[in-house]
């Protein structure tokens, strides 16, 4: 009897190599990982004797030991060739993937390599003996598929992998700009160490958030995560907030982008003052602002007072002195919450007969004057009197001047006026109309306008409305004080306005103003439009 296995019997590497080829030629399938293991080239320094025949049969009988993980570019056993480790020699080995932590997912990002008959890849690259039907190598086998698979997963984290995040690997490289990358962080789990509960009950929702995004974009946020009494917990309950409202705000913090409606905007409004964003403030007012209108004037002057904006304050009574009727009859007229009613300014018996003035016929007598101040009704009318726009008008101090009249009596509400040439700016103006006959000052107001650079004409408003005669000559005044602006050229001398619900006609003619006007004159200058009301 043989006191050894043939593939033991070598004494040098080559004789040592053929041996181990011909044993895994004559059944590497059902022979165990450990003889295979053992059957290992040997170096040719190594001299190497014959062990007991026990001592082998041990050896043979012992578990196999755990396969080390082999790295993410190799293939797992799987095949039926049989090279070292359990490799097939004849199969193609993809690339070394480049050093550091993402060396791993980098072989799963660039493609596994076609697979040779009996061999399947992972998207890794690795082989997949559960696929090929099991094949040569066994247990051993599906263990280093196993381990190159979680390899791969966990990149160079360390024992255990790094945190997964599966679908976002190497995201940084699709987003050129800042902007690109911390938009794509928005309501993200990526990077997120802290989360939001937004709202009350069902509707309530949990919104992952970066504390240096918005410790950057709010004084609030910043207090709360870096002042002297920073919170450490990463769950704040916001009950307050309505979901919608606080993505808004992240949204803007995130990227600069508005997202706000006419649901959204109130509850956005208060999130950005709760959170100190001013611009986010202002982009919602200025919303308001373009969406005022008669029927929702009351219940925007409400929140107006409840968020101390003035001056939105100012636009919804300027609406409703002009469309006062209108304005009552709307359903936000019964909401008000503070006014002459509960101011105490009227008396009981006062309050009642102006609601009765207001809601039935015939009307009773009231003891207030019940003429309209101004007569301003229907819809507010401005002409335009250039054709054309041109750039470079320069202002020292001197104002510019238009004359005109009209054929029938109207109301002066403002002016338009152009803006900068160079960006975005802000003006001083004072704005004036001027009986010519007299020289009688009617109406005026100092104030200002910002304009956004563009062609544009931009509102400058009299604090009352300026009534205007037939037939009568006026001159329109406007100083300012500010940069270079556009102006208007090829005037015309005359314009007609038609209202497109009754068709009346509302003819202006306009005139050369003698005297010093800045170059101001009918065919070219400032003061291009007229806003009013007939």
């Amino acid at each position: 009897m043989r006191r050894c296995c043939p593939a033991l019997c070598i004494s040098t590497s080559t004789t040592g190599t053929t041996a181990a080829a011909t044993s895994s030629r004559r059944g590497a399938a059902a022979r165990p990982a450990a003889a295979i293991a053992i059957a290992a080239p040997l170096p040719p320094a190594a001299a190497v004797s014959r062990p007991p025949l026990l001592v082998l049969v041990l050896l043979q009988r012992r578990p196999a030991p755990p396969a080390p993980a082999p790295p993410p570019h190799k293939m797992a056993a799987g095949g039926s060739g049989g090279g070292p480790g359990g490799l097939s020699s004849s199969c193609p080995q993809p690339p070394p993937p480049p050093p550091g932590n993402g060396a791993a997912a980098a072989a799963c990002t660039n493609g596994a390599p076609p697979s040779p008959p009996g061999l399947t890849y992972n998207q890794c690259g690795a082989a997949n003996p559960a696929a090929s039907g099991g094949g040569a190598g066994g247990p051993a086998a599906a263990a280093a598929a196993g381990a190159a698979a979680a390899g791969a997963a966990g990149g160079a984290g360390g024992p255990g992998g790094a945190l997964q995040r599966e679908p976002v690997y190497n995201w940084q490289a699709t987003k050129p700009t800042v902007q690109e990358r911390f938009a794509f962080l928005f309501n993200n789990e990526v990077l997120s160490d802290v989360h939001f509960l937004v709202g009350k009950g069902r509707g309530s929702q949990r919104i992952p958030a970066h504390r240096f995004v918005l410790a950057v974009g709010s004084a609030v946020f910043d207090a709360m995560f870096n002042g002297g009494m920073a919170t450490t917990s990463t769950e704040i309950e916001l009950p307050d907030v309505e979901p919608a409202a606080f993505l808004a705000l992240l949204k803007f913090l995130y990227s600069d982008e508005v997202q706000i409606g006419p649901e959204t905007v109130m509850t956005t409004l208060y999130t950005a003052k709760k959170y100190a964003v001013p611009a986010l403030e202002a982009h919602c007012v200025e919303f308001l602002k373009k969406n005022l209108r008669a029927d929702n004037a009351f219940m925007l002057l409400t929140q107006a007072r409840l968020f101390d904006e003035p001056q939105l304050a100012s636009l919804c009574l300027e609406n409703i002195d002009k469309n006062t009727s209108d304005a009552i009859n709307a359903e936000g007229f019964t909401d008000i919450d503070l006014g002459p009613a509960q101011s105490g300014i009227l008396t009981d018996r006062e309050v009642v007969s102006l609601f009765l003035h207001f809601t039935v016929n015939p009307k009773p007598r009231v003891e207030f004057i019940d003429r309209p101040r101004c007569c301003l009704r229907g819809k507010e009318c401005s002409i335009s009197r250039f054709q054309q726009v041109e750039s470079r008008w320069g202002y020292s101090g001197t104002s510019d001047r238009i004359r005109f009249s009209v054929n029938k009596r109207i109301f002066v509400v403002g002016f338009g006026l152009y803006g900068s040439i160079h960006g975005p700016t802000d003006y001083q103006v004072n704005i004036q109309i001027i009986h010519t006959d007299s020289n009688t000052v009617l109406g005026q107001n100092d104030t200002g306008f910002s304009c956004d650079g563009s062609s544009n004409t931009f509102r400058v408003m009299f604090k009352e409305p300026v009534e205007i005669l037939p037939n009568v000559n006026y001159t329109a005044c406007a100083t300012l004080k500010g940069p270079d602006s556009h102006y208007g050229t090829k005037g015309l001398r005359k314009v007609i306005h038609e209202s497109p619900t009754t068709g009346a006609k509302t003819c202006f003619t306009f005139c050369y103003a003698a005297g010093n006007n800045n170059g101001t004159s009918v065919e070219d200058g400032q003061i291009p439009e007229i806003i009013f009301y007939t």
